[in-house]
Parts: structure tokens; C-alpha cells; sequence
């Protein structure tokens, strides 16, 4: 089948009102394993264009707050939403002034090269900055998603989740696109 940028998940959005078909993602995610909740603190990683933004604010509701962090600038806007364009690896903890957060999430993805297993080692160092944040800014008790394309290291960053938190899951969200190496790691209550 030939990739279709503008399958069904990208008219659906388009539709809704959303800024990318990722929304759909973060949507199954937070159905099955409730991630977010009302009045939380969430740090959006890798959140441009604003779609898992829009899905967070509309869970949290207005007495949550919102830190979003990327590379390219984002749009969108709301009152208890603050998003910074950095790069991950060059911010410092205390930059994150209202942490510790109830939710982690990242849609982090390299600048893929077309090389399978550089993009792979790239998504393994994302995730791995991901975890080490998790254990500063994350509350015991918090939940984390973070996307990680599959290969070598895919077992070694599960057992460092699983290390981390109560339960633990992988899911291939069905908004994924069929040919992706992408799954989501799930981390459901952070050790204490």
C-alpha cells in the first residue's frame, strides 16, 4: 500500500480541529490507561505542532497547567500553558519551575535520515533523556508515554521503565501508520 499522507487520521483531525493526527494517539493512550486527569501538572516533550497539547488541556481542564518543550515554535495558545522552542538537551532542571509534574509525555522524534538503524539509535537517546527527567521532575506516583522506534535498544530502555514504575506497557496505537517502527512505552506509577 503506498503511504498516503492524508489517510483517514489526517482528514479526521483536520475535521476536529486538531493540529496533526498524533491527537489520535495521545487519545487511545489516555482511554486505556488514563494518563492524564483533571487539575494535573503535564509536561508536553517534543509537543509541536500542539496536537497532545490540545489533548492534554482539554483532559486537565482549566485548574491544570500545561509546560510544553520543542524545537520548532508552537501556535497554540491557552492560559495555563507555557511553551518553550529548546532543545531538551540543553535545558536545565530548574527550568522547569513548576515541576514535579503528575504526567510525562513525549512525542520525540529524531530528524529521521532514512537510515533505519541510526534513526533507531536517535529515538534511544531521546527516550533515555526522557527517563532521566522522568526521575527528577516526575511526582512517585506520575505516569509517562514516550514514542520509541523500535530496534537493538528497545529491550534495554523497557527494562529501564519497568525499573522505574509499578506496571508498565508497549502499545502500537491503531492511528500509527501500518509501516511505522514507532510504539509507545507506557509507565504507569513511578516508584517512590
Amino acid at each position: 500500500m503506498a503511504f498516503n499522507p492524508q489517510d483517514h487520521y489526517f482528514k479526521k483531525a483536520k475535521k476536529e480541529g486538531f493540529l496533526a493526527r498524533s491527537a489520535y494517539k495521545l487519545d487511545e493512550i489516555q482511554k486505556k490507561y488514563r494518563v492524564i486527569k483533571p487539575h494535573d501538572k503535564v509536561l508536553d516533550l517534543g509537543c509541536a505542532p500542539g496536537a497532545w497539547s490540545q489533548i492534554i488541556l482539554k483532559i486537565m481542564g482549566k485548574s491544570g497547567f500545561l509546560r510544553g518543550v520543542d524545537l520548532t515554535a508552537v501556535t497554540l495558545r491557552a492560559p495555563n500553558a507555557e511553551f518553550i522552542q529548546k532543545d531538551i538537551f540543553e535545558m536545565a532542571i530548574e527550568e522547569f519551575k513548576e515541576a514535579p509534574y503528575d504526567c510525562i509525555v513525549s512525542d520525540m522524534a529524531p530528524k529521521t535520515s532514512g537510515v533505519v538503524f541510526r534513526d533507531q539509535v536517535l529515538s534511544e537517546e531521546l527516550c533515555q533523556k526522557v527517563i532521566e527527567l522522568s526521575d527528577v521532575l516526575l511526582k512517585p506516583g506520575g505516569h509517562l508515554v514516550m514514542k520509541l522506534f523500535q530496534g537493538g535498544g528497545t529491550k534495554e530502555i523497557q527494562t529501564q521503565v519497568q525499573k522505574r514504575f509499578s506496571k508498565h506497557q508497549m502499545l502500537k496505537p491503531s492511528s500509527t501508520r501500518k509501516e511505522s517502527k514507532e510504539i509507545f512505552l507506557i509507565g504507569l506509577k513511578k516508584k517512590g
